[in-house]
């Protein structure tokens, strides 16, 4: 049996991006922001089970959208190791867009950072794992399961901004209390997802 052919990210957003596009831009504009950004910040908390679009405007970043987060395995705390389930914790780029993910379509998520290669180093811990992925289905992994309807309005828009122009800040919770003491950096991590939120979420 033949395999279907390959889509590009272009074969795809032919497809779905002009029933969507409108639908964003509307959304901006409700929101003071202009579509597409110059710039993107998602925001998801994984106790929440929701994941926020932030973008820049005028004065300070602005939220445009929240999503239920459809499936995301593991608990509060950051990924150590391959197989353990965990979603990362912390800012990371989002890197690429996948047309022919098994999961509808995908964005890949930067993980293992530089700075989870440095905490592996300092624990002596290898096999950290990666193919961390934003993506569509209802079933996740180690993943953020968006379901196919959202991950379509994700990819267009990741697509539109660009996406070097991309990140995402995965917090354990919306309030950051009550949080992993171990490993021994896991401090460090939690100061710069702070950080990260304090910038994008900040009054003006």
């Amino acid at each position: 049996m033949a395999q279907d052919p390959l889509r590009s990210v272009e074969d795809v957003l032919t497809q779905i991006a002009p029933k969507l596009r409108g639908r964003l831009s509307k959304r901006f504009t409700e929101h003071g922001a202009v579509y597409p950004p110059a710039e993107l910040t998602l925001i998801a908390y994984k106790k929440e089970r929701k994941l926020e679009v932030w973008v820049p405007r005028r004065k300070g970043w602005v939220k445009v959208v929240s999503y239920k987060i459809l499936a995301a395995s593991g608990t509060r705390g950051p990924k150590l190791r391959e197989g353990d389930e965990q979603v990362p914790e912390g800012v990371y780029r989002l890197t690429d867009l996948n047309p022919n993910s098994k999961f509808h379509l995908s964005i890949r998520v930067d993980y293992p950072s530089a700075r989870d290669l440095a905490w592996a180093e300092r624990d002596q811990r290898e096999n950290l794992g990666g193919d961390i992925f934003i993506h569509g289905s209802e079933v996740s992994r180690g993943c953020l399961a968006m379901g196919d309807e959202r991950i379509e309005e994700l990819f267009t828009l990741v697509a539109d901004t660009g996406v070097e122009n991309a990140r995402i800040i995965i917090a354990p919770d919306r309030h950051m209390k009550h949080l992993a003491t171990e490993p021994a950096w896991v401090g460090e991590l939690y100061d710069e997802v702070r950080r990260g939120l304090e910038e994008i979420r900040a009054k003006r």
